[in-house]
Parts: C-alpha cells; sequence; structure tokens
C-alpha cells in the first residue's frame, strides 16, 4: 500500500509532508507533489503533516479523485525528486480547500 496525494495539493504545494518522509518518496511539479508508489514505505507519517489534508491511503483516496493514484506514479517517473521543505505557494492560503483543481495542474 501506498499514500497518494490528492486534489488539494494543486496550487497549494505545501511541503511539510516532504519533511517527514523517511524514504524520500516525493518528486515535486511546478504546483503539486506526487509519491512514488514504489518507494513509499507507508508509514503513515506525512498524512498528518500535510496542511491541505491532501494525502491518503491508497485504500482510503476518495472516490472521486481515484485518478490521482495513476497520476502520483506516473509523474514521480518524470518530476525531481525533493527531500526538503521549501516555502508554499505565494497564494496556497486561498486555493486550499478550493474544489476541482485539476484543470490547474501543472505538468
Amino acid at each position: 500500500m501506498t499514500f497518494v496525494v490528492t486534489d488539494n495539493c494543486i496550487k497549494c504545494k505545501y511541503t511539510d509532508c516532504v519533511e517527514v518522509c523517511p524514504v524520500d518518496c516525493f518528486y515535486e511539479g511546478p504546483n503539486f507533489l506526487v509519491i512514488h508508489p514504489d518507494e513509499c514505505i507507508d508509514c503513515a507519517l506525512c498524512e498528518p503533516e500535510c496542511p491541505a489534508n491532501a494525502i491518503y491511503s491508497e485504500d482510503e483516496v476518495p472516490a472521486d479523485q481515484q485518478q490521482f493514484i495513476e497520476l502520483n506514479a506516473e509523474l514521480a517517473e518524470t518530476w525531481p525528486n525533493i527531500t526538503e521543505k521549501k516555502d508554499s505557494l505565494a497564494d496556497a492560503e486561498e486555493w486550499d480547500g478550493v474544489e476541482g483543481k485539476i484543470q490547474y495542474l501543472e505538468k
């Protein structure tokens, strides 16, 4: 089992989760983070650290966000690894909680 970053991370990209990951399985895009499913050890440390509540265990991803399971796997293969906390995006607070942000995902 793995953890999955979902819709609410888009345009927020808080990196609190990255800081606690013991295996450095987060990858960074322009306005979104993903978890590499083959590297995640299912330790659950990242989930409570996400200020946007955008991280779920794979078996608990909401039905309307199932596409993020495959999206995390796909993008983790091409995006660079991130291992340290960075500042969130400038307007992250404005986007936190906005639903249906997949259209804003920058690949």
